[in-house]
């Protein structure tokens, strides 16, 4: 294999060579104008890489620029999306960014030529800039182009030697290797200096090999500066259809201008103004060569998208219990008759109940296991694609360690559905490890997210089939015990809403709940209307788009009287959500209980936890004569 590894050094066509020396130039050329230009950016980690991108560009990517939303064209993502200067150089020589946007409005308010690249671009599929994303992301085009669409697509994937340092670029690879993506290619720019010095490894292509092999890819070393290495390696990544590859290719940072190669320092910094022009004379002054790619190859997905399929959502009884889990199961399984619609797990489907969608499409059920970074990443790329794609694992995994890529798929703003399933104390016996307390204040937080936390079966099951075609990324939380279904059938649910449980004009107090605390309201507003105080109950089954005008309405019909109970800490989770609701409104003075998760909990029964937690239906009942005391 160490022979096999390092590509050997030949030529091209000397005509050719020279043309595409010539694009390596400009962009070169471009990446130091633009940033110069600007007065930031990251010149040296894009002139490390622009032979390797010129090759790309004319020989093997497949591209139809002006029109990017052809499904069978290929996927270029720049892993290190700080080389954006480089790859907003290459949308300059294939003729869709014109010079004067390059030069003027890179890093510019206003502009779509950001820092980083972002899907303002109609070229670019998600936003990096966060190290460690571009590859997962890419598994999951990968994974969709392979599995679903069968189309001849390759994913190609620029990465920096310093990302290679995250956890998530090996989940990526070994993950490639799993699902056999031979259609992905990751070509490492190995140029030895990060940002504050050497990298780990620096020039140790031995070991990057190694470790890239142990993870289940083809390695290749090469010459990053040489075309004939450059153009063998990028042919023989797409000749094993089973078999994702790594190009590791060595270069020097800041190649091309001699006073700053392979010197520590530069990261992050543009030129200065006289050290660019003379840079820039050096290599042959500004220049105009233009890049026709070649066109994508012929096909048809194999998955035609029918939103208008008829679904049949299951049907509960009144009473019976049912876990909102085993609901989320049974509706994305009923989801399954829309053909585009893909789950993905994360070894727990035998508890999130996402494994029912096994049952009736295991095409289109993929398995990420214990990686939930990975998880998160291959259900964007999927999206990227066009599929209406499901991500579940239990709550305090799910939004905890991928939650940067959430919050980067945010900047994205691509569409994906999330389901977090044994969430708060009431998952009882298995302790505060297993328990999300945190994951609605963290999606809150989230660009164009969508919070949902249903009570009951029927709600959660319109609810799961709502987020299919919610735009954004949607988050449902889901309970581990059963609980008594509530609503009947025919009951609608949407974002935005809330259900208003024995509301009149005589209420004297409103207990707000949502998942398993709305049972706890209402077992409490049954108690005080026995001691003959009235309440009305709100399911907050929406905690994000909250319904501001039923809070505020709410709020001056009860006197202010509030009392909000949540299976969650006290910060940023439904409390909160109605506070700022209510802030500003022209309401009477709040007379406002927040009933939460205040200590750190331990291991128990479900009801023993609630109490301990003070958030069961006896502390909402204390909590509402104490504000009828006020």
């Amino acid at each position: 294999m160490l022979n096999e590894r390092k590509i050997p050094s030949t030529s091209l066509e000397a005509e050719e060579a020279d043309s595409i020396r010539a694009l390596a130039t400009q962009l070169r050329v471009d990446s130091i104008r633009c940033s110069t230009s600007a007065g930031s950016g990251h010149p040296t980690s894009s002139l490390s890489a622009a032979d390797l991108m010129a090759v790309l560009l004319t020989r093997h990517l497949r591209y139809d620029w002006e029109h990017p939303a052809l499904q069978n064209n290929d996927h270029l993502i720049f892993s290190k999306g700080h080389a954006s200067p480089l790859l907003y150089s290459m949308y300059r020589a294939v003729g869709v960014v014109d010079e004067d946007e390059l030069l003027n409005t890179y890093r510019r308010f206003g502009a779509r030529l950001q820092g980083h690249p972002t899907p303002l671009l109609p070229w670019v599929d998600v936003a990096t800039g966060s190290l460690g994303q571009g590859l997962p992301v890419a598994v999951g085009i990968s994974l969709a182009g392979r599995s679903l669409d069968k189309l001849p697509f390759h994913t190609w994937v620029l990465c920096g030697d310093s990302e290679l340092a995250e956890g998530s670029i090996w989940e990526a690879i070994d993950k490639a290797s799993y699902y056999n993506l031979g259609n992905l290619t990751a070509v490492v720019d190995v140029n030895r200096l990060g940002q504050d010095g050497p990298t780990e490894l620096q020039w140790d292509m031995e070991s990057y090999a190694r470790r890239v092999e142990a993870f289940g890819a083809e390695a290749l070393i090469i010459d990053g500066h040489d075309l004939g290495q450059i153009d063998d390696a990028l042919r023989r990544a797409q000749s094993d259809p089973d078999q994702p590859t790594v190009i590791l290719a060595k270069t020097i940072k800041g190649k091309g201008v001699p006073e700053i190669e392979d010197q520590n320092g530069w990261h992050g910094k543009a030129l200065p103004a006289d050290m660019a022009e003379k840079a820039i004379a050096a290599l042959g002054g500004p220049s105009n060569v233009k890049v026709s790619t070649h066109p994508p190859e012929a096909g048809t997905p194999a998955i035609t998208p029918n939103a208008q399929a008829a679904v049949t959502l299951p049907r509960w009884q009144v009473g019976e219990k049912v876990a909102t889990r085993a609901a989320f199961g049974a509706a994305v399984s009923a989801l399954a008759v829309r053909p585009e619609v893909v789950v993905l797990d994360g070894e727990v489907g035998n508890s999130t109940h996402a494994g029912d969608f096994k049952n009736v499409a295991s095409e289109r059920y993929f398995e990420i296991f214990i990686a939930e970074q990975q998880l998160v990443a291959a259900t964007i790329g999927l999206s990227v694609r066009g599929y209406v794609a499901f991500a579940s694992s239990f709550a305090a995994f799910l939004v905890s360690r991928p939650f940067d890529f959430i919050r980067m798929a945010g900047v994205s703003e691509v569409n994906i559905r999330l389901v977090g399933t044994h969430a708060g104390v009431e998952i009882g016996q298995d302790g505060p490890s297993q328990m999300a307390l945190e994951d609605i204040a963290a999606m809150r937080a989230v660009h164009s997210s969508t919070v949902l936390y249903p009570a009951d079966a029927p709600s959660t099951a319109q609810l799961v089939s709502a987020m299919a075609d919610i735009p954004g990324i949607s988050y449902l939380r889901a309970t581990r015990g059963a609980y008594p279904v509530i609503y009947g059938p025919d009951e609608q649910f949407f974002a935005g809403g809330c259900k208003v449980h024995g509301a009149s004009l005589d209420d004297q107090v409103a207990l707000i709940g949502a998942g398993v605390t709305l049972h706890e309201c209402l077992s409490a507003a049954e108690e005080l209307a026995q001691a003959g105080i009235t309440a009305r109950v709100i399911d907050l089954y929406s905690v994000k788009p909250i319904d501001v005008d039923t809070l505020r309405r709410t709020c001056l019909e009860t006197g202010g009287r509030i009392v909000v109970a949540e299976d969650h800490y006290a910060q940023g989770g439904i409390g909160s959500a109605v506070l700022e609701a209510l802030a500003g409104a022209n309401t009477p003075k709040l007379h406002i209980a927040l009933l939460a998760v205040r200590e750190l909990p331990g291991s128990g029964e479900p009801q023993d936890l609630l109490n301990a937690a003070g958030i069961s239906a006896r502390h909402i009942v204390a909590a509402a004569r104490g504000l009828l005391m006020d």
